[in-house]
């Protein structure tokens, strides 16, 4: 087991992949608990469409995927904003709108491109083992920019996700940190993308958080608990994926986030049984 272990980290590939993904999952767990507690946690499965949509369009034209797509995914969490402040169009409806549109053309410009390069499809389901050096650099300075802002803005996040309403009567901007907010979970996810692809990237934002929400009920506690977690699943997840099984990456990091889940359910539940509550 620790032999097999040392022959996984000592890959260069497996080192890549972990520079990369380990920040990108703890942003994303920490992201993650306040979109779930303002029952925004969709918004990731949103923008994960829309920057497949914004990348089958920079493929199709021979521009640089990141160009498009960051900036066509941080006007998208904008607009997603505007359209939820709507009195007609909310939330979730807000988020089918635009994810399923940009799904949609994305698909459409795939199947009418002929000689598309496949690299299309790592955005699709993800290609965690194909990160490059400059792949690994990149999340690594997105990721120090989220956490140095989440960091600084910790209290304000904290009194927007919580109570808005309250958070507003005492002057404090809620429009500007809702924004904030969500440009920071959509450089999260179009960054992520590479890593676990379009359809499995919004897991590494829901999963830690409801998870860590099964037995602690402090927000200080469910997020230091999430990232944590995050963290573990993550490298477990890629750990299995370089067994004989030959398990990809991206899905064996949601099956542990999935177990893990299943795990803290479990012992939430003993607690509340015995009338323990958590911190």
């Amino acid at each position: 087991m620790l032999s097999s272990l040392m022959d996984f980290l000592s890959l260069k590939v497996v080192l890549l992949a972990l520079l990369a993904g380990i920040p990108m999952a703890l942003c994303a767990a920490l992201l993650g608990v306040s979109l779930v507690l303002k029952r925004y946690s969709m918004i990731g499965d949103g923008l994960s469409h829309v920057g497949f949509g914004a990348l089958a369009v920079a493929y199709a034209l021979n521009w640089a995927p990141m160009a498009v797509s960051i900036p066509v995914v941080l006007l998208a969490a904008f607009l997603l904003l505007r359209l939820s402040d709507s009195s007609r169009i909310k939330g979730d409806a807000a988020i089918a709108l635009i994810s399923g549109s940009a799904l949609a053309v994305g698909v459409i410009i795939i199947s009418v491109t002929k000689g598309m390069n496949t690299d299309i499809t790592h955005y699709m389901f993800g290609s965690i083992l194909s990160v490059t050096t400059g792949d690994m650099i990149l999340s690594l300075c997105v990721a120090v920019a989220v956490l140095v802002l989440y960091v600084v803005f910790y209290n304000r996040l904290f009194a927007v996700t919580f109570d808005e309403s309250f958070a507003r009567a005492t002057g404090t901007n809620t429009e500007l940190y809702n924004t904030l907010l969500a440009l920071l979970t959509a450089m999260v996810i179009v960054i992520g993308l590479r890593l676990m692809g379009a359809l499995l990237i919004s897991s590494l934002l829901i999963f830690p958080a409801l998870t860590a929400m099964r037995v602690f009920r402090s927000f200080k506690s469910v997020v230091v608990c999430a990232g944590i977690l995050s963290v573990i699943c993550f490298f477990i997840g890629l750990y299995i994926s370089s067994l004989p099984m030959n398990v990809p990456a991206g899905a064996g990091i949601v099956v542990v986030n999935l177990a893990a889940f299943g795990v803290f359910a479990g012992v939430g539940a003993l607690r509340r049984r015995h009338g323990i509550s958590g911190e």
